[in-house]
């Protein structure tokens, strides 16, 4: 029997290594924009100054691809479990960085996706994205039944967890509509009672200002001494919330090498890291989502943790 266009787009997604894809009716999301119009007003973004900037391409796909219908979302796990050290004398990597810069893995694979998509329908158009554009991911994803979102504001899927990169085909031709998945965190509050600085303030709502990734990979310049205490020996992001969640209990381990821990890149010396040079940050990050915190961002939260006299024991 002959596949519908949108079960040879799954097929073909399954065969370039995506671990879900869902398909989502195009609307505008209204009451997604009154929440984060609320989130920017309480001043959350912190620094972040570009979120300001969109909002309304970011609640309506039609401002970013005129006559759209569909928006794709797929997710490929990038789980691997490693080898963890507690060790005061090394630093924490968040497990999304440890491999190479996914920006580059999943876009690869999103682009053939749409060349197939494209070979199968000549007229369509279309626009791929991977966390680079206006468009909420983590809303579309919920709405193509990947995933639901989880009080730490992560999406939360089913088979692996919130160990999942995501990634958007929004085109101009209808396909086959998936079931939105609804929330499934009922009362647990694992992620509220774990983070250290409070940042998750209310359930789904995290304030970035006190939010020990955004801490550690967006803010510039210097940071208050005495907030290196709470880091728990991080110094680019951080996977408490995720590691306590216990839908996290059936990750399994990414089928993705590109994605396997890189060499230093799982528990650095905090040593060696707080005096890199600028060309050795430059040498071992390459093709790294570490880069994004830039040499100086890097060093200061190595120095941080090492001079706060609180390092986990």
């Amino acid at each position: 029997m002959m596949l519908s266009l949108t079960n040879r787009i799954k097929k073909k997604a399954a065969e370039l290594g995506f671990s879900a894809i869902g398909v989502a009716r195009a609307e505008p999301l209204l009451k997604e924009k009154k929440h984060l119009i609320e989130w920017l007003a309480r001043g959350y973004n912190a620094s972040m100054n570009w979120m300001e900037r969109e909002t309304e391409k970011r609640a309506d796909p039609a401002r970013i691809l005129p006559n759209v219908k569909t928006v794709i979302s797929t997710a490929v796990n990038y789980f691997y479990p490693g080898e963890e050290f507690d060790s005061p004398d090394m630093g924490k990597i968040s497990r999304y960085a440890r491999g190479y810069d996914y920006h580059y893995v999943i876009t690869e694979k999103l682009e053939q996706l749409y060349k197939f998509i494209s070979d199968e329908m000549p007229d369509v158009n279309g626009k791929v994205y991977v966390d680079t554009g206006p468009v909420m991911e983590k809303i579309w994803a919920a709405r193509a039944g990947i995933g639901w979102m989880g009080k730490n504001s992560n999406l939360i899927t089913r088979n692996y967890g919130s160990w999942v990169f995501l990634g958007e085909i929004l085109l101009d031709c209808e396909l086959d509509y998936d079931t939105p998945l609804h929330g499934m965190c009922g009362t647990c509050t694992a992620c509220i009672d774990a983070c250290p600085t409070h940042a998750i303030v209310e359930p789904y709502v995290v304030d970035s200002n006190k939010c020990i990734s955004y801490l550690t990979i967006e803010h510039r310049g210097e940071l208050q001494k005495e907030i290196y205490s709470d880091f728990q020996n991080w110094v680019y992001g951080c996977d408490i919330c995720q590691e306590v969640c216990p839908w996290n209990r059936f990750q399994t381990m990414t089928k993705e090498e590109s994605f396997y821990p890189r060499q230093d890149n799982t528990n650095p010396v905090l040593t060696e890291l707080a005096e890199m040079s600028k060309e050795e940050f430059d040498r071992r990050y390459q093709r790294s989502s570490i880069k994004r915190t830039k040499h100086a961002g890097l060093i200061r939260n190595a120095r941080g943790v090492l001079e706060s006299g609180e390092r986990k024991k």
